[in-house]
């Protein structure tokens, strides 16, 4: 299973939100692109970007220091955040970036996540974000009637092969993911599925490896230092 250190950008800096309020944020660097090295340095062998301005605003936002993390380190990059268009997409991956995330375009405007499979494949993710099994939109702030493995099994229909799965209500908490939510979601497709939220010991890790899942999103955990990266990929 992979292990994936997310580097959350807000207003050019690292932080991560709790529950994905932007209201209750925390700043750990003002240096994305270092924290990117140090993520690379201690064994990390792909990173996680997410554009929160470019979330909030339906637009991206913080694209220059992505670009530039993408350009700095050697390890693949994934990014998602206000990713709207075919045409930013294309930006994201001539600029060096290897996969990009959809998150609400996926869902509200399948046209666009047609037209990104057409063209880019097996380099587009979608990223399905559920609070309380419903699936949320629009930086989290707004709910859908639908449910998360309904999403997923239709836009696997549509050709995805790839997901991310967010438990909004564990993400930045350190309580553990929702491991319920995460196999009822990873049993629902027949393509790899990536978990986040609330990953905080080995322990979580481990359990998450049984569940089946491709790989991990680690974040606050690992920026307070509740867990150790070596320690994380150590036991996978």
């Amino acid at each position: 299973m992979e292990l994936i250190p997310a580097i959350d950008i807000r207003d050019g800096r690292c932080v991560r939100l709790y529950q994905g309020d932007y209201a209750r944020e925390t700043v750990f660097s003002d240096d994305p692109v270092a924290m990117a090295r140090r993520w690379q340095a201690e064994g990390a062998a792909r990173l996680h970007l997410v554009d929160l301005d470019g979330a909030r605003e339906g637009r991206p936002v913080n694209n220059g220091v992505i670009i530039a993390i993408a350009r700095a380190v050697s390890v693949p990059c994934q990014v998602g955040g206000g990713v709207r268009s075919v045409q930013t997409i294309e930006r994201y991956l001539t600029g060096g970036v290897e996969r990009v995330i959809l998150g609400s375009v996926a869902v509200e405007q399948p046209s666009v996540l047609a037209a990104a499979l057409a063209r880019h494949g097996e380099a587009i993710i979608a990223g399905v974000d559920a609070r309380s099994g419903r699936v949320a939109v629009h930086g989290w702030r707004e709910r859908s009637p639908e449910k998360a493995e309904d999403l997923m099994r239709r836009l696997a229909a549509m050709g995805v092969r790839r997901f991310i799965y967010t438990d909004v209500a564990r993400d930045g908490t350190l309580r553990g993911p929702n491991f319920a939510a995460t196999a009822r979601a990873a049993k629902a497709v027949p393509v790899p599925v990536i978990a986040s939220g609330g990953v905080a010991t080995v322990h979580h890790i481990r359990r998450l490896s049984e569940i089946g899942v491709e790989g991990a999103i680690l974040g606050r955990a690992l920026y307070e230092g509740a867990l150790s990266l070596s320690e994380a990929l150590q036991a996978v």
